[in-house]
């Protein structure tokens, strides 16, 4: 495997002192921890090595490994979510969260002015928030597979899409180097996104020369019966 090749990745991540799964590819493994979500996937993600598409340090581990091959490997806290920031641990007046009906509580997560954080204590008029990623300071372990290596370019491009837009509902046609793409979204994307990810898609996918999008605006179809004719009583 190398940088810039996309794959179909299954994995299952650990906090290592706690032997806590956070994220996994695998339904069974999801049930099995306690953290399955109806609403999530637990398919195989296909990503592209080294766009840090998924965590760094695992993103730099899949360089250079086998097809079909389990691999286990571990993270520093460096290569997982950081170090804790004291900076990002702060105090924050308990009437900030009354004014907006919280009522402040250790182990709270929060919105704070957009960023969000975890109430550690709360002592008299003053609340301490930690802004850091829950797992920043942790070591982390990974069980991870390579299943297969992605070649055909509309494969490649609907995932894509769907990991930077983060949409299920994509269609994306490719011929003869123009990339039709079809997103179930009310608007269309602002020109400056489309812009940028225009540019990062060619980047990725050399054989794509240009890209349209069109957004397509949901909206439910009533399935109506048709009539039946009235009999005549006469």
């Amino acid at each position: 495997m190398k940088k810039g090749d996309f794959i179909e990745l299954e994995y299952t991540g650990k906090v290592k002192d706690m032997d806590f799964v956070f994220d996994t590819t695998s339904e069974k493994e999801a049930k099995e921890n306690n953290i399955h979500d109806a609403r999530a996937s637990y398919d195989p993600v296909i990503i592209c090595i080294g766009q840090n598409h998924v965590i760094k340090g695992l993103d730099e581990q899949l360089e250079g490994k086998e097809l079909g091959k389990k691999y286990h490997i571990e993270l520093s806290p460096e290569q997982g979510f950081g170090k804790k920031n004291a900076k990002l641990i702060q105090l924050v007046a308990t009437s900030k969260f009354i004014k907006q009906k919280i009522n402040p509580m250790p182990g709270l997560q929060v919105n704070i002015d957009g960023m969000m954080g975890m109430i550690r204590t709360v002592s008299g008029g003053r609340t301490l928030v930690d802004f850091n990623h829950p797992l920043a300071g942790k070591e982390l372990i990974y069980n991870f597979k390579i299943n297969k290596i992605i070649k055909d370019d509309e494969e490649k491009l609907n995932a894509l899409l769907k990991l930077q837009l983060n949409l299920k509902d994509i269609k994306a046609d490719i011929k003869e180097g123009n990339a039709a793409v079809s997103l179930n979204i009310k608007q269309n994307l602002p020109k400056p996104i489309e812009e940028k990810l225009t540019e990062h898609i060619k980047e990725l996918i050399p054989s794509i020369k240009k890209i349209e999008f069109k957004a397509i605006h949901a909206k439910a179809k009533e399935n109506k019966l048709p009539e039946k004719p009235k009999e005549n009583k006469s």
